[in-house]
């Protein structure tokens, strides 16, 4: 079980803050110049990586307007257009990748991409991406995972719209054909994926069942479903990214904006962080170093009244008061009539020490 691979030079999985990737897929509008703002916004919001999308609309379908090729979902913010029309508004010309790659990392971000077919590998091994990303829609396109495999680099792999089967196909594929370093991310293949329907309790589960990190790729509104799933052990996040949604985008719909982008990564720290480990003494403000603190607020047995040396303890001059420094609540009873072996001053916490 490899739980722990390397994008780029940053470690994602198990013990490792999550892993956020902004992807632009087709929301620069056919513009070079937004795509670069997008991932100069992408790098002022704290993401970690940016992903493209590399395919042509020729790579992917044929230009037809049979009922086949038209999307009809009525959910869907593609619905009427074909396959062929999509493909041609999102796609990002390949004389972009190398301009877009080079401002990534001059921001320090990972830079990689999605390869629709063998052809888009070999153009992205010229340009030294560090991992491939494998679509929903193609975790059954053995040959692709067959040639992304053998350069020797990462893969994720997206399993919506897979099932357990097809998954382990994908799966022990990569791994023949040499990829040891893989990350499935748990995907709900629809735009924009209604909360419910993203059953984060798979992520644990695939996990264990193959051996890999687990991520998602959230295409839900917001950041609770992210947030929810670095809980359950998510160890990348994957999501789409624009400056504006009311600018347009084939995805802007369910895209998230500088800001939102910028409180997932805030929020998922947090999440992070507060994993921790399984503890069940709670240490009030613990970064000030009090568990004193703590105990002051909670409540033990005091001496409330003067006491003589050889004075019986009763309850008028033991309570269960706070703050909590002294015995615990549940020795009053054994303290009663016992008899004081020293003098003790009013607002002492009762302690062993004082019993003949």
């Amino acid at each position: 079980m490899n739980d722990t691979i390397k994008l780029g030079n940053q470690p994602v999985g198990s013990g490792c803050p999550p892993f956020i990737v902004a992807e632009m897929s087709g929301n620069h509008n056919q513009s070079l110049d937004r795509a670069l703002r997008i991932v100069q916004a992408a790098a002022d919001a704290g993401v970690n990586a940016v992903k493209l999308q590399t395919y042509t609309a020729d790579t992917l379908t044929i230009d037809a307007d049979g009922d086949d090729f038209i999307i009809h979902n009525s959910h869907s913010p593609w619905r009427g257009k074909s396959l062929y029309e999509l493909y041609k508004e999102a796609y990002t010309p390949w004389e972009w990748h190398q301009p877009i790659f080079e401002k990534c990392r001059e921001l320090g971000l990972v830079a990689f991409s999605t390869p629709f077919d063998e052809k888009a590998v070999d153009f992205l091994e010229k340009l030294d991406v560090p991992a491939y990303k494998i679509s929903s829609f193609e975790n059954n396109h053995l040959p692709l995972i067959r040639k992304a495999a053998s350069t020797g680099k990462p893969l994720i792999i997206s399993t919506g719209t897979a099932d357990i089967t097809e998954i382990a196909e994908a799966v022990e594929t990569a791994r023949l054909f040499g990829c040891n370093e893989i990350i499935l991310l748990k995907c709900t293949s629809s735009y924009p994926a209604p909360p419910e329907e993203s059953n984060l309790l798979t992520i644990p589960h695939m996990k264990d069942l193959f051996g890999t990190p687990v991520g998602i790729s959230d295409h839900t509104l917001g950041v609770g479903v992210s947030i929810a799933s670095i809980a359950l052990g998510a160890a990348l996040i994957e999501k789409h990214f624009t400056i504006s949604r009311t600018e347009g985008g084939v995805d802007s719909p369910f895209s998230m904006e500088p800001d939102e982008m910028r409180l997932l990564v805030e929020e998922a720290a947090k999440a992070f962080r507060a994993i921790g480990s399984v503890v069940y003494k709670s240490v009030v403000y613990k970064s000030a170093g009090a568990e004193e603190t703590s105990a002051r607020f909670k409540r033990s047995v005091y001496v409330v009244d003067n006491v003589k040396k050889g004075d019986s303890f009763t309850e008028n001059n033991l309570r269960i008061i706070r703050p909590g420094f002294g015995l615990a609540p549940k020795y009053l009873p054994v303290l009663l009539n016992k008899r004081a072996s020293c003098d003790i001053k009013r607002g002492t916490a009762m302690s062993w020490d004082f019993i003949e």
